[in-house]
């Protein structure tokens, strides 16, 4: 059983910063690419940053200059430095990790339970 788990999320104001973390655990291979989504209310899922395993990155042009993604291979984490955070950031954030499972063999995508981010005076 593969687990990811996220925190961090929180209540920040306009112009703040945070960060996320997830921590992938279980019965795991090896992790191809993870990255971070986001929903806000009455809006579809966005990915907004990925990181893959040799360390490329892309990032949403919503979130670029601004937002960091970074991993530990040897954790299996992933990480999302927030700066200058606005209301439109407000969304509850998700983890997504692409692997492969030990005893399937199969690589799947995972993701968190989700972080609630509100960015707000």
């Amino acid at each position: 059983q593969v687990q990811l788990v996220e925190s961090g999320g929180g209540l920040v104001q306009p112009g703040g910063s945070l960060r996320l973390s997830c921590a992938a655990s279980g019965s795991i291979f090896s992790i191809n690419r993870m990255g971070w989504y986001r929903q806000a209310p009455g809006k579809q899922r966005e990915l907004i940053a990925v990181i893959i395993s040799d360390g490329n990155t892309n990032y949403a042009d919503s979130v670029k200059g601004r937002f960091t993604i970074s991993r530990d291979n040897a954790k299996n984490t992933v990480n999302l430095q927030m700066n200058s955070l606005n209301a439109e950031d407000t969304a509850v954030y998700y983890c997504n990790a692409n692997l492969v499972e030990r005893k399937t063999w199969r690589r799947s995508d995972y993701w968190g339970q989700g972080t609630q981010v509100t960015v707000s005076s």
